[in-house]
């Protein structure tokens, strides 16, 4: 809730205030944010009122275990799909030998050691972790397509450079600039959820506006530089530039639709 690997909604004013601010003070809004996450452990550890109200371990916990296996592979699966994003294809070997290991740490441990079973755990994680995998690349490679440098995947907006924003601000033409990556969960959130809306694309079609899109997958010097001057240290960053020029109005860490669309009134 307090860091992902965006600055996310919550963490992007402390970031940039740290950008800018003298070192102590920079390192304050750190270990605040340290002092944060710490902080439930540290009312379990000295408060013991709130050691009583935690559930008794048991027989419960081994459940429980197997139901936090369920998002871990699920981040699995989000960064197999990172790693197709920024790499593309030929990830039916990797993926095999993740799957294949980790099948096969977990029947070794709870079964009996024999070679007889051993043998049946080797063959039934192959054949499992082969299936899963591909399946896996090729329902990927149907959904996705690796991002090109002509255009960005992200409601059709050209790509971002400081040359093709320079000039658009010249012939004073509107313009929302916005700055994502894949492995940022809020960037990909506010893109579903309102920058590629169809009403959302339509309004900026009638409107005039212009979109640019600065992907940051991979890192990028030039968006590195440009987020720097604008106080930030990661994505998401939504800019708007009006009409006929003007500074740009930096919008929210979660969009909607009607933030959007109130740009083109």
């Amino acid at each position: 809730f307090v860091a992902t690997p965006c600055t996310g909604p919550f963490m992007a004013a402390a970031l940039g205030a740290a950008l800018v601010l003298p070192t102590a003070a920079a390192l304050a809004i750190f270990a605040g944010l340290g002092l944060g996450l710490a902080l439930p452990f540290l009312a379990l550890g000295f408060i013991p009122a709130l050691r009583r109200m935690m559930p008794k371990p048991g027989a419960w916990m081994v459940t429980f275990q197997r139901w936090l296996a369920v998002p871990m592979a699920l981040t699995v699966a989000a960064l197999v799909w990172l790693l197709w994003r920024q790499v593309g294809g030929g990830l039916i070997v990797p993926a095999s030998a993740l799957i294949f290991g980790t099948v096969t740490l977990i029947e070794l441990g709870q079964v009996q050691k024999g070679k007889k079973q051993f043998g049946k755990i080797m063959v039934w994680g192959a054949l499992t972790s082969v299936l899963i995998s591909s399946a896996a690349v090729l329902y990927l490679g149907r959904v996705a397509t690796p991002t090109t440098p002509e255009l960005t995947s992200a409601s059709n907006g050209s790509k971002f450079s400081e040359a093709s924003l320079s000039n658009l601000r010249a012939k004073g033409q509107p313009v929302f600039l916005y700055f994502t990556a894949d492995w940022c969960l809020t960037c990909k959130v506010n893109e579903k959820a309102a920058i590629e809306r169809d009403e959302v694309i339509e309004a900026f079609k009638r409107a005039g506006i212009i979109t640019i899109v600065g992907d940051w997958t991979n890192g990028d010097s030039a968006i590195s530089r440009f987020l720097e001057s604008q106080g930030r240290s990661g994505v998401p960053l939504y800019l708007f530039y009006p009409k006929g020029g003007g500074e740009p109005q930096q919008l929210p860490q979660v969009l909607t639709v009607d933030t959007l669309t109130a740009l083109t009134r």
